[in-house]
Formats: structure tokens, sequence, C-alpha cells
């Protein structure tokens, strides 16, 4: 009897998974056959889907920028000029220590998930435990697309917010200057760098650099250094050829991993760029550089002490050669058991194609829309390129400040930019290499 008990109670748990997985299997259908549609429609036409679907509801989403409550009101206050009866409660997690991915993997457990959508960042977690698991679906507005002179159909990857900057920056106080990439990884120096361990997407810069073209924008750099200069590293770079042959890199992986070696080594661990930013912009910072946001710089307020004019962006100085900083994205994703993925599309569309929809981050220099209409307006609102506007209409005599723009970034100032799909087919090797070199301490 306690045997047919046993089987019956073994059935029934079967049972119960099938149950399960079916009806999760129909929600990922629901939610993907709604994005398929949602990509051939208008913000307008998105916008009274979303009406339909979600007034008097409650909107969960999460990310890890904290804006995305910002944006919330104003997408709501958007729907209420087609419908002035429509309302809508809400809510935005932002989750500390990467725990983003924890709790969207769990959401992802359920049949009707609690959220609805994510703005979140690290292309390598994205790819492999959101992405290729089956746990967020990209959708491509149809306006956004357009703005891009393409179709949604047309684009492949992932739909990014924003691009976002760290670049290089010294205080110039002193004498000293950098010239060279090199230079900031020469002996006895420690750049402030918020550690890899904290921000993952740190990591992710590392990756990018082993790839062909950055391993490449290295080689040129060393070749530029003076002689003297080259003596320092070259013992490095042949050493590193040996693990660039076991990791298949590109015949310039060796400049890539003696780089990273030397930074890795070097750096001096921060636990934010706010704190590094306010460090570099004080006269007792003299030639100290560190690896941070751009947009930091926004908020410094200057005294007798402190002042913008106390550092430069590597990259804008004449002369200086090889990479000035690396971008990562803030992406965009509706999850695939979305208990409001129409609301969701219109969220998303809102943000990516219309200024006030990106207003939440507009504001700051080197944060750049990915939709070139938005961008282009954002510029004529704030003007990032003269330094921003102060509140009597004159610009602000900061140069450090006088943002180059996205155009500039990815060309001349050299900027790597993060690949999800590299980083992730990477992660195992390079990262593990990663993994076994030494960290810099101050103790």
């Amino acid at each position: 009897m306690k045997k047919l008990i046993s089987m019956v109670l073994v059935v029934c748990m079967v049972l119960a998974i099938a149950v399960s997985g079916a009806t999760r299997a129909s929600a990922e259908t629901d939610v993907k056959a709604i994005i398929a549609e949602a990509q051939n429609m208008t913000l307008e036409e998105l916008a009274k889907k979303a009406i339909e679907e979600s007034n008097g509801k409650m909107f969960y989403g999460v990310g890890n920028s904290s804006r995305g409550k910002s944006a919330l009101p104003l997408f709501i206050a958007y729907l209420q000029t087609i419908d002035p009866n429509y309302n809508m409660e809400f809510e935005w997690q932002q989750p500390k220590n990467n725990k983003i991915f924890d709790q969207l993997t769990a959401d992802s457990l359920k049949s009707t998930g609690t959220f609805a959508m994510t703005l979140i960042q690290d292309g390598n977690q994205i790819e492999s435990k959101m992405v290729q698991t089956g746990i967020l679906d990209t959708f491509i507005p149809k306006d956004w697309a357009e703005a891009k002179g393409i179709t949604a159909a047309d684009y492949e990857g992932f739909l990014p917010l924003q691009t976002l900057n760290k670049v290089f920056e010294y205080n110039c106080t002193g004498d000293k200057t950098y010239d060279n990439c090199w230079d900031f990884v020469a002996e006895g120096e420690h750049g402030l760098f918020m550690d890899i361990d904290s921000e993952i997407v740190g990591k992710n810069f590392l990756y990018m650099l082993t790839e062909d073209t950055y391993a490449a924008w290295l080689r040129e750099a060393y070749e530029a250094l003076p002689a003297d200069e080259q003596a320092y590293f070259a013992p490095v770079i042949e050493e590193m050829q040996v693990d660039a042959e076991d990791l298949g890199l590109g015949e310039d992986g060796a400049y890539a991993l003696a780089w990273i070696k030397l930074w890795v080594e070097s750096y001096s661990a921060q636990t934010d760029d706010g704190p590094i930013c306010n460090t570099l912009v004080t006269d007792s910072a003299t030639d100290q550089f560190g690896l941070l946001v751009y947009s930091k710089l926004r908020s410094v307020e200057e005294s007798d002490s402190v002042s913008v004019n106390n550092i430069k962006v590597a990259a804008y100085q004449d002369g200086y050669e090889g990479i000035g900083g690396y971008g990562y994205c803030h992406y965009l994703f509706v999850t695939d058991n979305s208990p409001l993925p129409w609301t969701a599309c219109a969220f998303i569309a809102y943000m990516t194609c219309t200024v006030d929809g990106f207003s939440a981050w507009g504001k700051d220099m080197g944060g750049y829309s990915s939709n070139p209409t938005v961008a282009a307006d954002n510029e004529a609102k704030f003007h990032h390129m003269t330094g921003g506007m102060a509140e009597d209409g004159t610009t602000v005599a900061y140069a450090a400040k006088n943002d180059a723009g996205y155009d500039w970034w990815t060309t001349d100032g050299k900027l790597v930019l993060e690949d999800p799909e590299y980083c992730a087919s990477v992660a195992f090797t390079v990262g593990s290499w990663i993994e076994m070199l030494d960290k810099y301490s101050a103790d």
C-alpha cells in the first residue's frame, strides 16, 4: 500500500510540474507574440494598448539605475494626455550587489511574474544568464528602429537605452601629464578605479581589451611610446605571448594581456565613482588619476580647494595616444512572463523615443541616447558639448565638462565598447586568467 501511495504521489508531482511548465510555456508564447505585434506599432498605438491593459493596476519594474523611478511618473503623465482618467500605481526596485540577476531568475519561475520589465547592465551576465535562458525578451520599438534607418526585424542584439562612458581623468595641479594609455600602468602608478569584483562592467572592460580591434589600439599606443618607456613594458608583453596563444587571442593579444596584468596589479580599488571624482578635483590630489564615470563631474561643487578645473580628461589632450576609456550600456528588456507586457513595451518605447522619456538620464554628460533623434534633441536641450548651461543661460567655463559626444568618443576618443556576446565568449577563459592575477593592495 505504501508503495502504491508513493507511486501516486510521484505521478501527481510529475503532472504538477508538467502543468506548471505548460502554463509557463503558454505565458512565454503570449509575451513573445505581443512583442512581435508591438514592434510594428507606433508609440501612440502602444500607449493606447497600455491604457487598456494597466489602468488602475500596479506596475513593478527593476533596474540597475534608480532613475527608472523618475521616468515612470513622466510615462504615466504621457498616457494621461491620451486618457485623462488613466492611473497606474508603480514600484521601482534597485537591487544592490549584483542581486538583480538572482531576483529576475527567481521571478522567472512563476507562471506570471511580478516584474513587467527591467533596465539592466552587464552585457556578459545578461547574455549568459538572462537571454540564453529565456528569462528576458528584447523588444525593439518601431519609432526607435526608424530613427536609426532600419526596421525592428533588421536589428540584432539587445535594446540599449543609453551608452555610458568611463574615462581616464587626471589631476592637473602639478606638472605630471598622461599622454598615452600605457602611462596609466607605468611603474609606481596606482589609478583610482571601482574594483572589478564590485562593479562587474569593469571586468567586461578588461575582457573587451582582448578583442582584436582594441588589442590593436593598445599595440599602436605602445609603439608610439619613446624607446625608454617601451623598455619597461616589453618584458611583460613578451611574457604574455604564451598566455595569449593559450587563450586563443589574436596577434595583438599579448599587448592586451600585458596592459590588463599591469592594471589589475596596480589600480587602487575604490567602492564607487563618486568618491573617486571627489578626490581628483581637490587641490591636494596632485599627480593622481582615475578611470571613472564621466558624468560625475556634473555634481562637483566648486570651492577654494575643489574645482573641475583641477582635472583634465586624458583623451581630450593634444597628442594623447591609445584608449580613452570604455563604454557600456543600460539595456531594456521585457520579462518573459511579464504581467503587463503591453505597458512594458510602451514604457520602453517612451524612454527610447522621446526626450521627456529620456530626461531622467539626459542631464548627464557622458550618457548618450541610443536613438540618434533623441540624442540630438537632448544635446539641444542640455548643451553638454559646451559644458552645460548655467541658470542665466551662459555656458560653464570648465573645459573638462565639454563633452565631445558619442561619435567622437567611439572614433577619435578610442572608447572601448562592451560587446555582450564577446564578453560572454571569453568570460571563462580570459576571466579565469584575470582571477589568477594578484590585485594591488596599499597595505
